[in-house]
């Protein structure tokens, strides 16, 4: 979606995120696309276990261990973080003029690359004839995948049981771990003995064998020649530009990285060259880079400093000082629960100063007005005499507001807000929401509300993302979800509120629960809980429908072809009823 009034500052693009959980893998963000405009509003909404904060932790590198980014990008826009400068100091000088000699050694493998790619094709082709066919290799992942899958959950079950009061249970799900893992072995067997046979019987075809010799010797020959050739000038010339942009892809690192980042990048560029990566193209160059570090683009230098600029990939990030300069500083966090956001042995003032004075160098007595002048901003009552009391002395909502005020005070430009006013009284909910909308008209930011209270994203979104099973199913307006909502789980999160109940009427609960994202969905993720459902729904997943320019649903509804159907009739009035119950 394009929006020609507001910058992008953050934008998620074809986003997958994994966890290792026991054994087996869970996908619990499955291709989410979102752009994020400069000082905005914007929610996300869905019930529990949808994605909601796994989705933003991404931009923050705050994910558990055991998660990971397996697709995607999460492009972060600021002209001043991507802006870079790196001092031509002697070890960057040493660096530059290594990386250039070991490119021009390395370039003449493009020379040979059609020819290596012939090798690899014909390697390949002889390989799968020795081993198991594609068709082969996708019967035994599935067959072993299920075996691991059963053996995982029978091992789970195992450890939850009393060994006192379960013993029947305990020993029957041991015998059957047994008989998982003889099958698992069996099966193994099966296909190390099918792979032998592949294997004799390749070896048998002496006329093919002597047709991949013949050819394979023809291109090692025809590869010799070529690798053996000059260099272009341009190509030099190229390599040049490259250097400087490995010393500013690195430069930020100590000496001892630096060397160790410079290692791998050779390695990753010299593999480019070998199978004829056009590394004249921007997106390819990035591409090679990026399974190393952020690859920071030439621009122009001094006689002290090269100066260069970066696309911020936060899907890539592999360094914790890289985070460092995100986290915090560019994009801070409200948590739900305050108390445990704060340290309790440590006081107030203690605890905004220390992020002060680490994220923007100033002293003590400086970090310390400014504190006072934020506590004051989120209106702390006498900030001056609350500055040294601890956590334990402030209310909820008083603690909230210090947590806020923490958040702030590297000014970022957007602030995550994780449920901030679940663990708060109703009346302190209203105080802190206005005082964040207030305070975003003084500090700019965008504000990213993440919330399963549709009551709270009328007040404070400009606009709604709802999310269902790791996925977007509709995104617009707060006035386009709210009034004019297309996908089915919308309707259904909207029939549930309990503002909109009439009275002697029976309050909306969806039905079942959300699909297991340890297995494949199909179709449409929603399908099994909707009363509107489709054939295909069970089928094919939905692409995202465009509604209007700002309106978007991921619903077969809304195809063409599909038949006509009218929201549930407690939201077809919705206007009234909620200007009504929430004030808008």
């Amino acid at each position: 979606m394009e929006n020609n009034e507001k910058k992008v500052l953050l934008s998620a693009q074809d986003v997958h995120l994994q966890f290792k959980v026991r054994g087996r893998i869970l996908t619990a963000i499955r291709g989410i696309s979102l752009d994020i405009y400069e000082e905005e509003s914007i929610a996300i909404v869905g019930e529990s276990g949808s994605g909601k904060s796994v989705f933003t932790k991404c931009f923050t590198g705050m994910n558990d261990q055991n998660g990971y980014i397996s697709g995607g990008k999460i492009i972060y826009n600021d002209p001043e973080l991507a802006d870079t400068h790196v001092p031509l100091t002697a070890s960057i000088k040493r660096i530059q003029t290594l990386a250039y000699n070991k490119l021009n050694e390395y370039s003449k493998l493009e020379l040979g690359s059609a020819v290596y790619r012939e090798m690899s094709t014909l390697e390949s082709e002889k390989s799968q004839r020795e081993g198991l066919s594609t068709a082969e290799l996708a019967e035994e992942k599935s067959k072993e995948s299920e075996l691991l899958a059963d053996r995982t959950d029978a091992y789970n079950r195992k450890l939850t049981l009393d060994p006192k009061k379960d013993k029947a249970e305990i020993k029957e799900l041991s015998e059957k771990i047994s008989y998982l893992d003889s099958e698992i072995k069996k099966l193994r067997a099966e296909n190390k003995a099918l792979e032998e046979q592949h294997k004799k019987a390749s070896k048998a075809d002496s006329g093919y064998l002597a047709s991949y010799n013949e050819h394979m010797t023809e291109l090692k020959g025809k590869y010799q020649s070529a690798t053996t050739g000059e260099i272009s000038e341009e190509t030099k010339s190229r390599n040049f530009i490259l250097a400087k942009e490995i010393c500013l892809s690195i430069g930020r690192y100590g000496l001892k990285d630096r060397y160790i980042l410079l290692s791998k990048l050779l390695k990753a560029l010299k593999q480019a060259m070998k199978i004829g990566v056009d590394l004249n193209d921007e997106e390819q160059r990035n591409a090679v880079f990026d399974t190393v570090a952020f690859r920071v683009a030439y621009l122009d230098e001094t006689d002290e400093a090269l100066h260069g600029t970066c696309v911020l990939n936060l899907a890539n990030v592999k360094f914790d000082k890289d985070w460092a300069q995100i986290r915090g500083k560019r994009i801070a966090t409200v948590f739900q629960d305050p108390m445990t956001s704060l340290n309790p042995i440590i006081t107030i003032g203690k605890q905004i100063t220390s992020i002060i004075i680490k994220h923007q160098g100033c002293s003590e007595v400086e970090a310390r007005r400014k504190a006072l002048e934020l506590m004051h901003k989120v209106g702390i009552p006498n900030p001056e005499k609350r500055f040294d009391d601890y956590p334990f002395q402030y209310s909820g909502g008083m603690r909230q507001r210090i947590v806020i005020a923490i958040a702030l005070s590297c000014q970022p430009k957007i602030l995550i807000c994780d449920e901030p006013t679940t663990a708060l009284d109703v009346t302190i909910q209203a105080q802190i929401l206005k005082l964040l909308k207030d305070l975003q008209k003084d500090f700019h930011y965008t504000i990213v509300f993440i919330t399963h209270d549709l009551g709270v994203v009328a007040n404070v979104a400009d606009r709604v993302a709802v999310l269902y099973a790791g996925q977007i199913v509709e995104l617009g307006t707060v006035e386009d979800v709210f009034y004019d909502p297309k996908h089915p789980y919308t309707w259904a999160l909207l029939s549930s509120l309990p503002q909109l109940t009439q009275r002697n009427t029976k309050l909306y609960s969806i039905t079942g629960t959300p699909p297991s994202l340890y297995n494949e969905v199909v179709g449409d993720a929603f399908a099994p809980r909707n009363p509107y459902c489709l054939k295909i729904d069970t089928l094919e997943e939905p692409p995202m429908y465009q509604v209007s320019e700002t309106h978007f649903a991921k619903t077969w509804l809304l195809d063409p072809d599909a038949p006509k159907v009218e929201k549930p009739e407690a939201i077809q009035d919705i206007h009234g009823k909620l200007i009504r119950a929430f004030n808008i």
